[in-house]
């Protein structure tokens, strides 16, 4: 069961946009397995020059999809962004499935990705400030390097913090300036 979050910034939503963006992303529930409950996070967004941006964002137990997309046409923006989203969903379907099939070979290719340390620069002698302009909370979730490799690139992130399924340990694989991925194992 899909529920949803629906706003919008510099704009109403009306009861026509929010049957449109419940009816076109309610197609995607075809994809989720029997019980699976998410809420839907829908940002609507005008900017001055008539230029629109549709967020959304649908975190559920073992993946987080989220998706922007922009347009000067709302309705041409919900279809778009709702068919990145279901990309998304066949593309992570489809590399969990082949994980299964091919679980040795996965796993000979993991342990063959380079390990590196990532050095931080040492700021001692550094006057400036280190603020803190924002915080995130979320739960780790247990799942190996590819999975974590590929929820990193489906958020669009650099880096992606997931507790190991074997080891149990947090750990957190980066996406390297080479195009390469990194892992950091903790103790």
């Amino acid at each position: 069961m899909l529920d949803f979050n629906i706003r919008g910034e510099n704009l109403e939503v009306t009861p026509a946009i929010r049957e449109y963006v419940e009816k076109k992303v309610q197609k995607l529930e075809r994809y989720f397995t029997e019980g699976a409950n998410a809420t839907a996070h829908v940002n609507l967004k005008v900017y001055n020059d008539r230029q629109t941006k549709v967020e959304i964002t649908i975190p559920m137990k073992n993946l987080t999809l989220r998706a922007e997309e922009r347009h000067e046409d709302m309705y041409a923006a919900i279809d778009l962004i709702t068919d990145k989203l279901e990309r998304q969903i066949r593309k992570y379907k489809t590399k969990v499935n082949r994980k299964f099939r091919e679980k040795e070979g996965v796993a000979a290719f993991l342990q063959s990705v380079e390990k590196e340390m990532v050095s931080a620069d040492d700021g001692a002698g550094d006057d400036a400030e280190f603020q803190v302009v924002r915080t995130k909370q979320f739960n780790l979730k247990p799942m190996d390097q590819e999975e974590a490799i590929l929820q990193m690139n489906m958020l669009g992130h650099s880096f992606f913090i997931f507790t190991d399924a074997e080891s149990d340990g947090t750990n957190i694989v980066y996406k390297r300036r080479d195009g390469k991925y990194g892992l950091i194992e903790t103790n």
